[in-house]
């Protein structure tokens, strides 16, 4: 039976510590997130130890295990080896525990996987039309799956056949462009919320989560359609420290369910996700002479060279002749 002692990480104490240091450090919650839960694994795999009772072979030890029992991915090993780090080094405070010695996991650069038109056009066809527009923005304005499911109704101008992406990755703002084929179904899709908020208000909800400390600065925009997300979730919920009736924005999982499905009843043999259609995105811009400057800034990258990574080696030698056509051989005829 644990003592008093080693109950003490499964306590809220420590992530409440977490979430604090996370949010002072203003990291997207998606990061804070995926930090806590590396956090409670770590305690988990060493019987529940408080981690400031643990030093850095016990980091070792846990990384080696994740590696060699787990099999993970060198990106999802230094994504734990990241989230212990922060742990120790702003949370506890101790960075000695887990000491920069520690060697993070070799990451292979691997060519991102892309869709041709003609294979985009067969996965959007076969989307949900209720999911058809979210997963369109993927591919026709480049946005990643969180841009795209917490967009706000705010920051869509139809007019202007523009975009603004607010605290993306890295917390950087930028505009990017809506295109021209989905203005119809924008503007029906933000009618169609503007109804739905309506509704929720006269049933005493219609409450938003909002940004930082907005919710005090400017208590009635909680409750402003115009703050309400352009993809509202089927169901509302009550928060738990408020009694605020909300609406959360759809679920990553649910487009990552639904973009699989389609690709699997289109029958292609890539492995298609949300990010697939964003490399495809690129990559067509930039093989239509597209100056990848412009890319760059429609994408958000911080580096120019992540974006050139999008012109393939493929693309650049398909004047090639391979030396097998040479020979004139046809593996379909008897005579070769």
């Amino acid at each position: 039976m644990p003592n008093d002692e080693t109950d003490r990480p499964t306590e809220p104490r420590l992530l409440e510590r977490v979430h604090a240091v996370a949010r002072a450090r203003h990291l997207s919650l998606r990061t804070e997130e995926v930090y806590r839960s590396w956090v409670v694994r770590f305690v988990r795999f060493h019987d529940l130890q408080h981690p400031a009772t643990l030093g850095a072979d016990d980091v070792r030890r846990f990384l080696e295990w994740l590696a060699t029992e787990r099999a993970l991915a060198a990106s999802t090993l230094n994504q734990a080896h990241a989230a212990i780090l922060f742990l120790y080094r702003d949370v506890l405070r101790e960075p000695d525990r887990c000491p920069s010695s520690i060697p993070y996991a070799n990451v292979s650069q691997r060519e991102a996987v892309v869709l041709s038109p003609e294979e985009a056009g067969r996965l959007l066809a076969l989307v949900p039309t209720t999911r058809r527009l979210v997963v369109s923005l993927l591919y026709g304005a480049g946005l990643r799956l969180t841009e795209a499911v917490t967009l706000r109704v705010k920051d869509v101008d139809v007019g202007r056949r523009r975009l603004h992406i607010r605290d993306g990755k890295g917390a950087k703002d930028r505009f990017t462009l809506l295109p021209d084929s989905l203005r119809d179904a924008m503007v029906t899709q933000i009618d169609a919320v503007r109804r739905q908020h309506l509704r929720d208000v006269q049933r005493g909800g219609g409450y938003v989560v909002l940004p930082n400390a907005f919710d005090r600065k400017s208590p009635s925009a909680a409750r402003d359609w115009r703050w309400t997300w352009v993809f509202p979730a089927a169901r509302e919920y009550v928060d738990a420290r408020t009694g605020q009736r909300r609406r959360h924005h759809v679920f990553n999982t649910t487009i990552q369910r639904t973009i699989a499905e389609a690709a699997r009843r289109a029958e292609l043999t890539k492995r298609v996700t949300p990010h697939t259609l964003r490399h495809s995105f690129a990559t067509q811009l930039l093989r239509a002479g597209c100056d990848a400057r412009t890319v760059q800034e429609l994408l958000g990258h911080r580096d120019l060279s992540t974006t050139m990574r999008y012109l393939h080696v493929v693309d650049r030698g398909m004047g090639v002749r391979s030396p097998l056509d040479e020979l004139g051989l046809r593996l379909d005829d008897p005579q070769t």
